[in-house]
């Protein structure tokens, strides 16, 4: 069997968490500092997907070089370099990039303007190789975007008003989940059910394997 990388996911978002662990990877947390309006001024992008694979490498470039430094300057035996999986997700509605609402009453507009209708999650991924060049590190940073349309049911204001109360489409890009209480309001979706999640596990595959890496090397051992 191949010897276990550890891999470090630079996202706070308990769902991508989730949805590695029952892949059999636990990964590393560590959350970015990244300001990210100030990137995407910076940079003037405004697509939908170029917005979350920019977000994505930005977040993983920061969570990196944080990383880095302090296996560095750390004495600790336990701590090892791996892979850095960068990400960010934004809904694609007419072409307008929509990340986590505002506020209540963003969110609240945001259902009105996607009842019934269908937009584009896209997701966008971005993978470091921190490995020593002696253990078969490349030094490579790749990314790639997963797209994937979500077709909405046709809610009434109640049940719009009552799904925002919850609180939860103000955590979440797009203000949906498909893996929460949202999941009732989404009638289909074409594509990679994962990457509606946040992490695309085939997309995070084909990455690794592009670096080298098998994708069985990073799942932790113990993991049933």
């Amino acid at each position: 069997m191949s010897t276990h990388l550890p891999l470090v996911l630079a996202s706070a978002s308990p769902a991508r968490l989730s949805t590695l662990r029952s892949a059999g990877i636990e990964p590393t947390v560590r959350v970015s500092s990244v300001d990210e309006p100030a990137v995407l001024e910076r940079f003037g992008v405004s697509d939908p997907e170029d917005v979350a694979l920019l977000l994505a490498k930005a977040k993983a470039e920061d969570v990196a070089s944080s990383f880095q430094r302090e296996y560095e300057e750390s004495e600790a035996d336990d701590l090892e370099l791996g892979l850095v999986l960068g990400c960010d997700s934004v809904l694609d509605l007419d072409g307008v990039a929509l990340g986590k609402p505002a506020d209540a009453a963003d969110a609240v507009q945001r259902w009105k303007d996607m009842r019934g209708r269908s937009g584009k999650l896209c997701t966008g991924h971005w993978l470091i190789d921190l490995r020593d060049p002696d253990e078969g590190g490349t030094g490579g940073t790749l990314g790639a975007v997963s797209v994937t349309t979500v077709h909405f049911a046709k809610l009434s204001d109640a049940e719009i008003e009552a799904y925002v109360a919850t609180g939860e489409p103000l955590a979440v890009a797009g203000a949906f989940t498909v893996d929460g209480l949202g999941g009732a309001f989404v009638t289909g979706i074409e594509g990679d059910f994962h990457g509606v999640v946040g992490v695309s596990l085939p997309l995070v595959r084909d990455l690794a394997k592009e670096l080298g890496v098998s994708w069985t090397s990073l799942w932790t051992p113990g993991q049933d």
